[in-house]
């Protein structure tokens, strides 16, 4: 069994985890049992899914091509370019748009089982309307998806990665209440175009990226920074949209065509400062304010949103003067039409933190949600700094996260959508696969305790516009050179190690790549 990571978290507890941990490796040393070896000789079990993950704003390029209209991303840095650190767009990207048969090679090459991608919502529907569909739009997914399939590698399709229709923005976005129906519109033509051959769909993206970063604060596009009220705004009208477009396809399109349709949100580590019951109390909020506000209305067993911080929320709203609350539950009717939309959980995850009241500061604006909560977060400095500001990696955060879902909804299928270390490029990228292996050994350690995993899915394929931080930071498997008009994309160590591990399915600490030329394996 793995030492339990949450008492290795804040203050003499760390210190206790690692005394733990050498005891441990002492011990099996006198019994002559080498626990690296045992450890290095776990597989990831048979139907165990490897794949890669990107999203078509950051690859896609062809901003204005064949149809293809305007939308919240491309108004952001046409108008607003000062919001990209380094003032670049998505109009060329990576080119994906032309050169989506190389990247599909690029796949054969890591030898991956599936492929998640998203689509353009405005690229099929330009209007954002379901009035029109742009008939060439489709047919560049259907080029993608056939390709795929043609080397057996099982498409995964994301309706939403944050790229709003911007006609639709104009019109309120996801705080407008008819988004519910406008997103179920685009679904029934996503499905009606590609459930024959796509058997696995996710809904929406990290609903909480798009409510919190978008609407309630300006970290993401539409940057409209309406704290403390458009998250929570955000917040019903996504899961009414999910939910919306989980029935359609359970109701008419699994029946025909089979297939599944689940809900990835983004999740950290939230570890309690402390041992104290404040800081674990602090814990709960914190995760309430990240990712259960989203995934409770699908998963916990009441439906709705969480308790706690609609009493948090409603009692902030009147001490500040509001009519009512700022959060304003569902109906049992609504909760009913939520609660158990999604055929698995999809969990992204990339860093954590350390909580505690104590943390919390007159900082935040009033009204916000993490205001409501009274809660702070820190960064131990020991913990390694990525290229990103918000991402460090936490000790054992994969595995903590796993069993966060397992302890708050109990069994049910996962799939890892996403995980990834950013870097400032370059060939050689230790620290990329080094967190790569941390990562996956947590999934094998929690796979140990039986929960139910059944992929994951490495961010990304290839360095891509990474949002407001432009070409500045590098998820990339692949390394694509920017300044050479073919957009050429090189493999990473990283992408050799990652190789290994789909073709072993084992993780293999001392492997080091004999060869940087990639290659195909026979059967891929």
């Amino acid at each position: 069994m793995p030492i339990n990571m949450f008492r290795r978290l804040g203050g003499l507890a760390i210190l206790h985890g690692y005394i733990m941990k050498l005891l441990v490796l002492l011990l099996c040393s006198a019994v002559a049992v080498t626990c690296g070896k045992v450890r290095q000789g776990r597989k990831f079990p048979d139907g165990f899914v490897f794949g890669v993950a990107t999203a078509s704003y950051q690859i896609e390029g062809a901003w204005d091509e064949d149809g293809k209209s305007e939308n919240i991303w491309d108004y952001l840095v046409h108008n607003n370019p000062d919001a990209i650190v380094d003032r670049s767009t998505g109009d060329v990207a990576c080119d994906s748009y032309h050169k989506y048969k190389r990247d599909v090679e690029m796949m054969r090459e890591l030898g991956i089982d599936s492929y998640r991608f998203s689509l353009s919502w405005s690229r099929i529907l330009p209007s954002g309307f379901a009035n029109h569909v742009n008939e060439a739009g489709v047919q560049f997914y259907n080029n993608l998806i056939d390709e795929l399939l043609k080397y057996n590698i099982d498409p995964i399709i994301t309706l939403y990665h944050w790229d709003l229709p911007q006609k639709l923005q104009e019109l309120g976005g996801w705080l407008n209440p008819l988004v519910v129906d406008w997103f179920e519109d685009y679904a029934r033509v996503v499905y009606e175009s590609f459930s024959d051959r796509v058997k696995s769909f996710i809904t929406i993206n990290e609903p909480g990226q798009v409510c919190y970063d978008g609407y309630g604060t300006d970290i993401k596009a539409p940057l409209l920074n309406a704290t403390g009220i458009g998250e929570y705004i955000c917040a019903r009208h996504i899961a009414l949209a999910h939910a919306k477009a989980y029935h359609l396809y359970n109701n008419v399109y699994k029946p025909k065509y089979g297939g599944v349709c689940g809900y990835t949100f983004a999740m950290d580590s939230v570890a309690p400062l402390t041992d104290s019951e404040e800081d674990k109390y602090a814990v709960e909020l914190m995760t309430q304010h990240q990712w259960a506000i989203y995934s409770d209305p699908v998963f916990s067993k009441d439906g709705g949103f969480p308790k706690e911080l609609l009493e948090l929320v409603a009692k902030k709203s009147a001490a500040q003067g509001f009519p009512r609350s700022r959060l304003i539950d569902f109906t049992e009717e609504e909760k009913a039409y939520i609660r158990g939309t999604s055929d698995f959980y999809g969990v992204n995850h990339y860093t954590g933190s350390l909580v505690s009241s104590s943390l919390y500061t007159s900082q935040y604006a009033v009204p916000s949600s993490l205001d409501d909560i009274e809660v702070g977060q820190m960064i131990p400095d020991d913990w390694l700094q990525s290229a990103s500001a918000w991402f460090q990696k936490m000790p054992d955060s994969m595995y903590i996260t796993l069993k966060l879902i397992q302890k708050r909804y109990g069994d049910l299928p996962i799939y890892i959508t996403e995980n990834g270390w950013s870097s400032y490029g370059g060939i050689d990228d230790d620290d990329r696969v080094d967190y790569y292996r941390s990562a996956l050994e947590g999934v094998l350690d929690a796979l140990d305790d039986g929960l139910n995993i059944k992929g994951y899915y490495a961010w990304s394929l290839m360095d891509n516009f990474e949002w407001l931080a432009g070409y500045t930071e590098r998820f990339g498997l692949y390394q694509v050179d920017y300044d050479d008009p073919e957009l050429t994309r090189t493999p990473r160590k990283s992408a050799f190690v990652y190789k290994h591990i789909i073709k072993t399915r084992m993780i293999d600490p001392d492997y080091e790549p004999e060869t940087n030329v990639m290659t195909i394996d026979e059967g891929h």
